[in-house]
């Protein structure tokens, strides 16, 4: 088959990409750290609270300055969710450490808080949570697991801007803005984007000094465009982390749209999410559990097997609608099978095989969607089709 009709994704545009763009261009600066770059960052920090904010080209480089940052290296272990994106892990693999996986819960794919403490050993450095969906993990628990054991948290928020958190005093945060670290994705896939991009959060004191340098290639050149010193120099290791200035502008059309986006992606979740529920049973799926916060960055269902999941994929695809599953667990990776300590992670295992995620964004036809949707549940089934039930010794 071509292209779908209905794509999983379209990137959203303002229709002010190309001026911004346009405008940096004429600026006679267009490398990394000028004016688009200063302004989105100080938007970040105002909006959000966040006590600085470094824009990146990718999510990928702002979990690696995370993981310089919180010194890890050779004999370090990581506590990390094996259901995500395989740079939540590399970043600290890059670093030398260990990755000690965490299995995830079973009402929601983030790591389930519960089994976090028994992983902890006197090597564990760090815990990376990963907000699955934009939906925040239990941030209460895992900073207080910290807090005890003298760990840091680096929040992989890379699907949660615009997403919270309320903790048990009653007061909402920001996701990104409660861990030491956080790191944002402006991947195109993204609520907003600027084709490839990202950012990090630093939210203690104690990093934010260092989180410059790193990212200006492990110089103090930030400081000398200040007038803080009188040359700048090699001090620390680092790389090119930040982006360009056209990143920066395609970006700073989007933030001054993230309203609108944001109230379009919800109304087209709450839409999908009242017409699902009551078909849950003939779909032969469950919706996904939000204890908090829906930043509406996708919408997923988890089917009750592979094969309703497959059968499922093909009915909407015939129909030129592309649902695409997500993750495959890390833990049993060709990279890091080997390297895994052998616990079962049956849960991450059971969201690999059953996951769907249904097209979302801004422009979406979603009634046409879940047109699709009942026209599938409406099928009759065989009543003694043979149920094909997950399990969780996939050996």
């Amino acid at each position: 088959m071509g292209e779908s009709r209905i794509p999983f994704n379209k990137p959203y545009m303002s229709g002010r990409e190309t001026e911004y763009i346009a405008e940096a261009v004429a600026s006679g600066k267009i490398c990394g750290n000028g004016i688009f770059t200063k302004k989105c960052q100080a938007f970040f920090e105002k909006k959000y609270g966040f006590k600085k904010a470094l824009l990146t080209s990718s999510c990928t480089d702002a979990l690696e300055m995370a993981a310089i940052l919180t010194g890890v290296g050779p004999g370090d272990e990581v506590i990390i969710p094996s259901y995500t994106f395989v740079s939540t892990a590399l970043a600290f693999v890059r670093q030398g450490a260990t990755i000690v996986f965490a299995d995830s819960r079973a009402d929601n794919p983030n790591i389930d808080t519960a089994k976090i403490e028994a992983l902890v050993t006197p090597r564990t450095k760090v815990i990376v949570p990963v907000h699955y969906a934009g939906v925040a993990c239990e941030m209460d628990e895992i900073m207080d697991i910290a807090k005890r054991h003298n760990l840091l948290v680096v929040e992989d928020a890379a699907q949660a801007i615009d997403s919270y958190y309320t903790g048990k005093d009653g007061v909402r945060r920001p996701l990104g803005s409660i861990g030491h670290l956080g790191c944002f994705s402006f991947h195109e896939t993204k609520n907003i984007i600027a084709g490839e991009g990202g950012m990090l959060t630093i939210n203690d004191e104690r990093f934010m000094a260092r989180s410059e340098i790193i990212w200006e290639k492990g110089t103090n050149r930030s400081q000398f465009f200040r007038g803080e010193v009188n040359k700048y120099g090699w001090v620390d290791i680092g790389s090119s982390f930040l982006p360009s200035e056209l990143q920066s502008a395609f970006l700073w059309a989007q933030i001054e749209n993230i309203e609108r986006i944001q109230s379009k992606r919800i109304e087209h979740w709450n839409k999908y999410r009242a017409a699902i529920e009551p078909l849950q049973e003939k779909l032969h799926c469950r919706l996904p559990d939000i204890p908090q916060c829906n930043n509406a960055h996708m919408f997923y269902v988890v089917f009750d097997s592979l094969e309703h999941r497959t059968k499922f994929v093909e009915f909407m695809r015939e129909r030129s609608i592309l649902c695409v599953f997500h993750y495959l667990s890390l833990h049993s990776s060709p990279f890091y099978a080997e390297k895994h300590d052998g616990r079962a992670l049956p849960e991450s295992d059971r969201y690999s095989d059953t996951l769907l995620r249904l097209p979302m964004y801004y422009e979406l036809p979603v009634e046409e969607v879940i047109a699709a949707i009942r026209e599938f549940a409406a099928i009759p089934r065989q009543k003694n089709e043979k149920q094909v039930q997950y399990r969780a010794d996939r050996s």
